[in-house]
């Protein structure tokens, strides 16, 4: 079973999130646990204090190193699994990022909500800053959902197919470095639109072909980045 351990202000955002569709059908099934505690249980003083103003000066409040550091080894310390920080300063999250975490026991994630956490329990701690995108929100408990939901449909028996989550963007094999194929269904023409004549062939081998192409196509208009990457992978193998 994957185990993830969920620091928080906000227990009941993920209680009330992470047992829906795929990732909470894996939940009932055993496939994955995960656990949450609350930060504030660990604040100072009967108003469980937990942050204070930045030394220095400037807008915004910071969580305590002393907080945090109790929290980490009550909660985390029991396991060895890396402790995650999402933070818009870290490393951008990626497919294969998910598939490293998914393969592990579990992970550990500490969700902060102030202008930011003292920096020296990032480093006494080895957290692992890991950014969503390149945007900033009111806390790390979104981006935490993000990465819990990634990782989960990646461990096996989640998913009812390998080839979903080979040929979907990011996949692997062939379809490393690049976006996902469209997809068409019932009806077959709609506001004078028509499904791909190969779509309805019964050609699995052409249909097969049109898919990458089609992927090919969509990385390189809109994804130079992932084009770069994939054009680079595709010379180092001839």
């Amino acid at each position: 079973m994957w185990n993830v351990n969920i620091l928080t202000l906000f227990p009941e955002l993920f209680s009330n999130t992470l047992c829906l569709s795929v990732v909470g059908n894996a939940l009932c099934n055993g496939i994955w646990s995960f656990s949450t505690r609350n930060i504030r249980d660990y604040g100072r003083g009967k108003h469980k204090i937990i942050d204070d103003k930045p030394f220095g000066g400037g807008s915004g409040m910071i969580a305590r190193a002393d907080v945090l550091a109790a929290a980490i080894e009550d909660f985390f310390l029991s396991n060895d699994y890396p402790i995650i920080l999402p933070s818009p300063r870290g490393k951008c999250f990626t497919q294969s990022m998910a598939r490293e975490f998914s393969e592990m026991d579990g992970i550990n994630i500490l969700c902060s909500r102030f202008e930011g956490i003292d920096e020296r329990v990032i480093t006494e701690f080895n957290l692992r800053e890991i950014s969503i995108g390149d945007y900033v929100l009111s806390s790390g408990d979104v981006a935490a959902l993000v990465i819990i939901d990634s990782c989960v449909r990646l461990l096996d028996g989640v998913l009812s197919s390998n080839i979903a989550i080979q040929e979907e963007s990011f996949g692997f094999g062939e379809y490393t470095n690049l976006l996902e194929y469209p997809h068409f269904t019932k009806p077959r023409i709609w506001n004078d639109k028509i499904v791909p004549d190969v779509l309805l062939s019964g050609n699995h081998k052409k249909i097969a072909q049109w898919r990458l192409e089609q992927a090919i196509s969509k990385t390189r208009e809109v994804r130079h980045d992932l084009w770069t990457k994939y054009l680079k992978k595709n010379e180092e193998n001839l």
